[in-house]
């Protein structure tokens, strides 16, 4: 970048001292960590706030620091080669120490050397964002002084907004991400230190929280901060104040998305269908193909706005690594909030729920049963794109449905649903390609229409401690039992040494299945690739019907490629290529054919529990973890007086002594 000269720019009082660079900061932060800030308005400045202009962030501070009772200097403005400004600092004018005069009658010291300061930076063309927040200063200040300060007179610099201060002036536009206050003596009221302040306020815009609600969300939140210090929250609210949007999750999910983030569900079903409970789920699966939850969202409404906020905070949380593949409900705002912020994820459709929409979307026509038998097979039995296309076609022409307008935006989202489509999208298992294939929420057994907000908290460590229990008992079920093999197949002996029992017994379908297909020929297609056709008996609608599948093989590079793309739907080999390997004498399936996120003998280091029974003493993360939440538990009970503080600072001395002459053993 060409950023290279740097220049200070007086606007308020006496001349700049000194600048220092500091790197960039998160939009969204661990809410829970950085305290809690509460004021009068104007709003103090808190990082993560984004302005308009240069002028609008000088304009802000200004108004805040006549509300508390200071005076602002620019500190330092940065400049890029074109005389753009890119940087600035803005600080109290108590800033720093004045330079020795050598005037005759020196003029009497005014500063402090006081610390309150702000920085902030240009994101792109039109945003500005604070970086860095002091708030404290070292000298006295009150808004009741009355006292002059020459920054005052440049109030009128920054755009006027509609949000009053006192009467006569405005707070520029500006949106923030961060601290919240919420007010749980309120009844659902949020204070808050966020909102977007501008004209057209929409006060409707807010979530539904009945009584209780704040105060079960405000407990959850402070509990669970204290229990799990990478615990992640993040709030959103509306020109009002009031809570819009939030999103949490918990240390557990931050670090198996590292494990299982290739494929994530975005499951919306409480938000379509009107729950009490208007929750948005982001989940994975494990390596039992179980169910992961890996964050919750609870969303005013379903607008772009609200689904591109959730996905950021969500993206911010699990460090900006997006996943390789988003499955999701089919909607229009979904679809574009996704497009937005995983430009570089391939987007799938749920299969599942679109077919579940067949009967209410297509009930009412003549002949629905012939329409319906007429899709389910063009989705889920076509092997080639032309097959759908043909199969397609035909139902439209034979029935007269060029003019229905679910199904034109079914076929214009094709590439985002049907089966045939989606063969070089890894898929882990999550998306139905069969008719029995079910998908079902992470929440659908705990959760009705009528479950309040409140009982939904209440109970969601449950629901996570059943779900953690389930992968517990799974784990020790691979670890410790022997798979019982009834097959005497070199492939099922090689994986029941690898991956977990539930990926083995999926896998040994497709081993007895290799009995069912027979190869009609083989072709030598170009050098050593050879193309083997496979005939296959599969059921359509209570009929058998013969399907025809393509298998490429390529020998020196142990390469085999399924025309039935089961391998990037599930993650394991079908029978079609199983056949081929076993035609040529490979015993084995090849490395590159083993997925690391199957296998039941890599240790993952997500913790458990908290408990000290769930805590392995050779991971550096679990101890970490457990002695964290210790040390927590001292400071909070140190806090609640002069004598607990006392005794709890010079307990913690001599233990941090003691430790110093602790040797380490090997681990």
């Amino acid at each position: 970048m060409d950023e290279v000269s740097l220049n200070s720019e007086p606007v308020g009082d006496d001349d700049a001292d000194e600048f220092e660079i500091e790197g960039d900061s998160s939009m969204i932060e661990y809410v829970g960590q950085t305290g809690i800030i509460q004021g009068e308005n104007p709003l103090p400045p808190v990082v993560g706030m984004e302005f308009e202009s240069y002028e609008d962030v000088y304009y802000f501070y200004n108004c805040y620091a006549k509300e508390q009772g200071f005076g602002v200097r620019v500190s330092n403005t940065w400049y890029r080669k074109s005389k753009e400004r890119y940087r600035g600092k803005l600080s109290c004018s108590s800033a720093g120490f004045k330079k020795k005069s050598e005037a005759n009658r020196p003029r009497p010291e005014t500063r402090t050397g006081c610390p309150a300061m702000m920085k902030f930076r240009l994101m792109d063309s039109k945003r500005w964002r604070i970086i860095e927040v002091e708030l404290e200063h070292n000298h006295l200040i009150s808004s009741k002084s009355g006292k002059f300060y020459k920054s005052h007179k440049h109030l009128g610099v920054g755009t006027k907004r509609t949000l009053q201060l006192d009467g006569t002036e405005e707070v520029p536009k500006v949106r923030l991400f961060r601290t919240v206050v919420i007010n749980a003596e309120d009844n659902g009221s949020i204070d808050v230190d966020e909102g977007e302040f501008g004209n057209n306020v929409d006060y409707g815009n807010q979530l539904k929280l009945k009584e209780g609600d704040a105060q079960a969300l405000l407990n959850y939140f402070c509990c669970s901060q204290l229990m799990d210090p990478n615990f992640f929250y993040v709030i959103d609210l509306n020109e009002k104040g009031c809570l819009k949007n939030l999103f949490w999750t918990d240390a557990r999910a931050r670090v198996a998305y590292g494990y299982f983030g290739d494929v994530v569900a975005i499951d919306t079903t409480f938000m379509t269908n009107k729950y009490e409970v208007p929750l948005v789920s982001f989940v994975g699966v494990n390596h039992h193909g179980q169910s992961l939850l890996l964050g919750c969202g609870l969303l005013a409404g379903e607008t772009i706005e609200s689904y591109t906020w959730l996905f950021r905070a969500w993206l911010t949380c699990m460090l900006g690594r997006p996943p390789q593949a988003i499955i999701s409900d089919q909607c229009a705002t979904l679809q574009t909030a996704v497009s937005d912020v995983f430009p570089r994820a391939s987007h799938c459709l749920c299969l599942s729920h679109i077919m579940q929409k067949v009967p209410e979307k297509l009930g009412g026509l003549f002949q629905y049963e012939s329409i319906q038998a007429l899709l389910s097979t063009a989705v889920y039995y076509s092997v080639r794109s032309e097959e759908f296309e043909a199969a397609w076609e035909d139902m439209m022409q034979h029935h007269g449905l060029r003019d229905h307008k679910w199904l034109q935006a079914l076929y214009e989202d094709r590439k985002r649903w049907v089966p045939v489509y989606l063969k070089e999208t890894f898929l882990a298992g999550m998306f139905p390609i069969q008719p029995s294939d079910g998908v079902s929420s992470f929440f659908e057994e705990y959760i009705d229409k009528q479950t309040p907000l409140k009982e939904f908290l209440d109970k969601y460590d449950k629901i996570l401690q059943t779900k953690y229990q389930l992968e517990s008992l799974a784990d020790m079920d691979s670890r410790n039992s022997s798979y019982m093999l009834k097959s005497s197949s070199y492939f099922e002996l090689q994986l029941s040494k690898l991956y977990t029992n539930d990926i083995l017994r999926m896998f040994k379908r497709e081993v007895e299945g290799m009995y069912s297909c027979f190869s009609t020929r083989q072709l030598n297609v170009d050098g050593p690739i050879f193309t083997y056709i496979f005939k296959e008996q599969v059921e359509v609608e209570g009929n058998r019907r013969e399907t025809m599948y393509e298998v490429l093989y390529n020998a020196p590079e142990m390469e085999v490629l399924c025309a039935c793309g089961l391998f990037n739907f599930k993650g394991y080999l079908c029978r079609h290529a199983l056949s081929v390997l076993n035609q040529n004498g490979i015993e084995e399936i090849p490395p590159q054919y083993i997925l690391s996120r199957w296998r039941k003998d890599i240790k993952r280091s997500y913790i458990l529990d908290h408990s000290s029974s769930g805590i392995d003493g050779n991971n550096p993360v679990h101890r970490h973890d457990h002695l964290y939440k210790c040390v927590v538990q001292v400071v909070e009970e140190g806090r609640k007086s002069q004598d607990r503080y006392k005794f709890a600072l010079q307990a913690m001395e001599e233990l941090l002594n003691k430790l110093h002459l602790v040797g380490d053993q090997p681990m």
